[in-house]
């Protein structure tokens, strides 16, 4: 096999929601004969008000940990699926597995047991419409012990196994703990196993497949018909993943960036789209000071205030040594002379509030502290932004503008993005104001 040409390709849970979508997703597999490893989803929203089939075995499992009947709800589990059987008109009966799986939830195998089932069903009638071989992907996709993914085992064991099969399909977002039982990635993980099997089987590409066409510049439900992205860096994907960009799961990057391998994230309903290439490196090209826009609601600003904290050895290592005990990531760590503020998700601080105020009291002894809540964090990302003059002063102008309060500047000393902080409130509004200002 010529591993040169291979090409690894991820469906997302809308591109294989029914009959319909799987013949569209064969369609562009059989266009290219270098498609070689498909990573299929389970089954998404046909419609608004549907269900995801994941969400699904979720409440399956839950029932059946109350020790409830789950005949029901498993009922609509297995008619999804027999849909989607019956109209691609395929001789092929998934009753052994239904069984089997079904017992496994009355038994409660495991809640990460349950989610991984709706990839691994899709994945058996996806291999067998297509004529591929199926890799369950809990014999070649590993944790270690603590749940930590297993990258560099899994990529030997994997790599040898595809040698074995020129085509394939592997199930997404789970693989297996030491002990054999099944563990899974965050929701999206599926863009994960796509980018574990695009490394390991040395592709020049992975396809990343969804329902939109690539990367925009700004939430579209914030901005009206924001421009594409055609091109954009890993390094930048990173920073609007984190922020609220979710086309493509953070976490995907890692492993492809590692091998230096593109992905390509495209359109199922609109094939011959160009999508949005994501690269290791491209230099600055100055056709747009900036790629992206994107942020999220839901922070606090712990602010720390004492005359001559400065000169005061060992203080910021301290407060964050209480920021840590608590189980605590930090986001951003603005200070000045006598202040220093510690950003952090409301959510993860609202069970630790009191113990972490009273125990930076305890650690440093500051003159005030306060937390204030309802901050958002607004990231503005451009590999571009290095070469162009102004442009911090561009961001800060636009917001002023727009009459919007900044609570909060970062940026980082590589100069590829700029974090602003504003009162949720005003979020839409200073989205909207930057976007604006550099939409020229």
């Amino acid at each position: 096999m010529n591993t040169v040409s291979v090409k690894t390709v991820k469906f997302g849970g809308s591109s294989l929601a029914s009959a319909e979508q799987f013949k569209k997703v064969r369609d562009i597999i059989v266009a290219d004969s270098n498609r070689r490893y498909v990573i299929p989803s389970a089954p998404g929203k046909r419609f608004a008000d549907d269900t995801k089939v994941t969400d699904l075995f979720y409440t399956c499992y839950d029932h059946a940990s109350r020790g409830e009947d789950i005949k029901e709800i498993f009922g609509e589990i297995r008619a999804r699926y027999d849909s989607i059987i019956a109209g691609l008109g395929l001789s092929l009966s998934l009753e052994e597995e239904y069984a089997a799986i079904e017992s496994a939830l009355i038994h409660r195998i495991g809640r990460d047991y349950a989610a991984s089932r709706g990839e691994y069903l899709n994945g058996k009638i996806l291999a067998h419409y297509l004529g591929f071989d199926f890799i369950d992907a809990s014999d070649v996709i590993f944790f270690r012990e603590d749940g930590v993914f297993d990258s560099e085992k899994t990529n030997e064991v994997l790599s040898a196994v595809l040698k074995r099969h020129e085509y394939a399909v592997i199930p997404g977002f789970y693989g297996s703990m030491p002990n054999d039982t099944i563990k899974t990635f965050s929701r999206g993980g599926s863009d994960i196993t796509g980018s574990i099997v695009a490394r390991a089987s040395s592709s020049v590409i992975y396809e990343n497949w969804t329902d939109v066409s690539g990367f925009l510049m700004a939430d579209p439900r914030i901005i009206s018909n924001p421009k594409p992205i055609e091109t954009i860096t890993y390094r930048e994907l990173r920073e609007l993943s984190y922020m609220g960009a979710t086309v493509l799961h953070e976490d995907a990057i890692f492993p492809v960036r590692i091998a230096g391998i593109p992905i390509n994230i495209r359109n199922t309903n609109q094939p011959d789209a160009a999508g949005t290439m994501i690269v290791s490196h491209c230099p600055p090209d100055g056709k747009r000071i900036i790629t992206g826009i994107a942020g999220k609601k839901g922070f606090s600003v712990i602010t720390i205030e004492k005359d001559m904290m400065n000169q005061e050895t060992g203080f910021g290592r301290r407060v964050l040594q209480v920021i840590e005990n608590s189980g605590i990531c930090f986001e951003h760590l603005p200070s000045g002379i006598d202040t220093m503020s510690v950003v952090v998700n409301t959510a993860d601080l609202a069970p630790f509030r009191t113990m972490v105020i009273n125990n930076i009291c305890t650690a440093v002894d500051p003159d005030s502290i306060t937390v204030e809540d309802n901050l958002a964090l607004i990231a503005v990302v451009g590999r571009n932004m290095v070469k162009a003059k102004g442009t911090a002063a561009k961001v800060i102008t636009a917001v002023a503008k727009a009459d919007v309060n900044l609570r909060m500047i970062d940026q980082g000393s590589d100069e590829i993005n700029i974090v602003l902080g504003v009162a949720a409130d005003d979020f839409e509004k200073a989205i909207r104001a930057i976007y604006s200002e550099f939409d020229r």
